[in-house]
């Protein structure tokens, strides 16, 4: 009797520990997916505002500073490399703007 009554309590171990296993893979799934959806939503975002400064093809003094500011976040949040190279050259560029790299951000944009 005390032989059934470990495998049964075994076996109800087992089971458990497979359910929680799957518990966890389920919580990484969510977490994970959520995770892309928030890097996604940011990705676009970024590059929502990184194209409305843009699009006037006008930047001044402020406008450099806002997208020398969203270079971090759009290499972080994975935004096309069109967009955040062009956003690095002008965040690196001194008091003028390359016109290539404006171009080059609105040809990114207009994709």
């Amino acid at each position: 009797m005390k032989k059934i009554l470990a495998v049964l309590t075994a076996a109800t171990f087992l089971i458990v520990l497979g359910g929680c296993g799957q518990v966890q893979d389920a919580a990484e799934k969510a977490v994970n997916d959520g995770a892309s959806q928030v890097a996604t939503a940011a990705a676009g975002e970024i590059k929502k505002q990184a194209c409305s400064v843009a699009g006037d093809g006008l930047i001044s003094l402020q406008d450099k500073k806002l997208l020398g500011g969203l270079v971090a976040g759009a290499e972080s949040a994975g935004v096309a490399s069109d967009i955040t190279a062009a956003l690095r050259q002008i965040s690196d560029s001194g008091d003028q703007v390359p016109a290539e790299a404006l171009t080059a951000l609105q040809n990114a944009c207009d994709a």
